[in-house]
C-alpha cells in the first residue's frame, strides 16, 4: 500500500473551500450548458452599437450618342478664297469648295474618296461596269460628280476601264489613271503613270498636261483653240473645266463659264495642283454636282455658278462620259 501524504489542517480547509465555491458556481450561481448570453444576445439584438452605412445610387450611365453618319453631303454655296468644307465621311473632312481667280475649285481627300470612270451611253459605246448613270452600289455614296473629256472624234482622247480599251492610250498625253485599289494619279502617259508594278482600272487621257510640275504649260496662252479645244462661236472664253492632283495627292476639280487655258490652270495651281488634265469645255459639256443626301436618296446640287449642267445630272443617263466621286 502506497504511503500516505500527510496534509495540514490549513490545507485541507483550502481545498475544501476551493471544492464548495466550483459546486456553487455550477449549481446554484451558473446557468447549465453555454455560457451566459447578455440580455441583448438573447434578444437578438447586436450588443455592439450598430453602424449605419449610407450607399449612394449608381450615376446612370451617359445617354449614347447618336452613331456618326457615313457621308454627310453639304450643298454649295457662293465661295469664297478660303476652302469651305462640304463633305465628311465617317465624320472626317473629306471634300471642300473654294474659289480662285475666277474658277470654281472641288478638293477632295482620296483618304476618304475614290474617283471613278463612267462611260456614258453613246461614249464610248458598249456595256462597262460603271455605265451611263450613277450605279446603285454608287447611289447612297456619291460625293460629287462632273464631266470628262472630249469627244473621241477629236483625236486626242484615250480611254480604258475594267481591262478594256474604247480609245487607244498614247505616250505623253495627260493621263487620268486610278488603280485598281482605289487611288487616282495624274501625269503623262509612260512619264509618270501608270506606277511599275500597280495594276490599273481605268484611264481617261484628253491632250497634253495643262499644269505640269506646278506650271501651266508653255502654250496655254498664244495656242489656243489649236492646243486647247475648238469652242463654241469660235471665242476662246469659254465654259472649261480641268482635274489636277497636289502634292499630297488629293484631287482638285476646277471649272467656269467664261475661262480661258491660261485662267483654269492658274486657278488650279492656286488650289495647289501639280499636275492638271484639261477636261471637257463649252457651255453644254461642263457639269459639276454635290450630292445632298436624303430620304428619298441623293439629290445634285450644281457647283459652278450659271452652268448650263449635263441632262439627268448623272442621276439618269448620260450621253458622254463623266467621274463620280464616291465615299471608300
Amino acid at each position: 500500500m502506497p504511503a500516505r501524504v500527510p496534509v495540514s489542517p490549513r490545507a485541507g480547509a483550502l481545498v475544501l473551500a476551493v471544492v464548495i465555491a466550483a459546486l456553487e458556481l455550477a449549481g446554484c450561481g451558473g446557468q447549465s450548458g453555454p455560457a451566459a448570453r447578455s440580455p441583448a444576445a438573447s434578444s437578438g439584438t447586436a450588443s455592439v452599437s450598430s453602424v449605419r452605412t449610407t450607399t449612394s445610387a449608381p450615376a446612370p450611365p451617359p445617354a449614347p450618342r447618336p452613331p456618326v453618319p457615313a457621308l454627310v453631303v453639304s450643298p454649295p454655296r457662293a465661295a469664297g478664297a478660303g476652302w469651305r468644307r462640304v463633305a465628311s465621311v465617317h465624320g472626317r473632312p473629306a471634300a471642300w469648295e473654294a474659289q480662285r481667280g475666277g474658277v470654281t475649285l472641288l478638293r477632295f481627300d482620296q483618304q476618304f474618296v475614290r474617283l471613278v470612270l463612267h462611260a456614258g451611253e453613246g461614249e464610248p459605246s458598249g456595256t462597262w461596269r460603271y455605265g451611263a448613270q450613277i450605279e446603285p452600289s454608287e447611289i447612297h455614296h456619291v460625293v460629287a460628280g462632273f464631266n470628262g473629256g472630249f469627244k473621241f472624234n477629236t483625236g486626242v482622247v484615250g480611254w480604258k476601264s475594267g481591262g478594256r480599251v474604247a480609245a487607244p492610250l498614247r505616250s505623253g498625253r495627260g493621263s487620268i489613271v486610278t488603280y485598281r485599289d482605289g487611288t487616282t494619279a495624274i501625269a503623262a502617259w509612260h512619264a509618270g503613270v501608270p506606277a511599275a508594278g500597280r495594276p490599273v482600272y481605268s484611264v481617261l487621257q484628253n491632250g497634253s498636261l495643262l499644269v505640269d510640275h506646278g506650271a501651266a504649260a508653255e502654250n496655254v496662252e498664244g495656242c489656243i483653240q489649236s492646243c486647247w479645244g475648238s469652242t463654241v462661236g469660235n471665242v476662246d472664253s469659254v465654259a472649261r473645266s480641268g482635274l489636277g492632283i497636289t502634292g499630297s495627292g488629293q484631287l482638285v476639280w476646277g471649272a467656269g463659264e467664261s475661262l480661258l487655258p491660261a485662267t483654269l490652270a492658274h486657278g488650279l495651281i492656286a488650289a495647289g495642283a501639280q499636275r492638271a488634265v484639261e477636261l471637257d469645255i463649252n457651255p453644254d459639256w461642263i457639269a459639276g454636282y454635290l450630292y445632298v443626301h436624303g430620304g428619298s436618296g441623293p439629290s445634285a446640287s450644281p457647283v459652278v455658278p450659271g452652268q448650263h449642267g449635263a441632262a439627268g445630272r448623272y442621276l439618269e443617263p448620260s450621253a458622254r462620259d463623266f467621274f463620280t466621286v464616291v465615299a471608300r
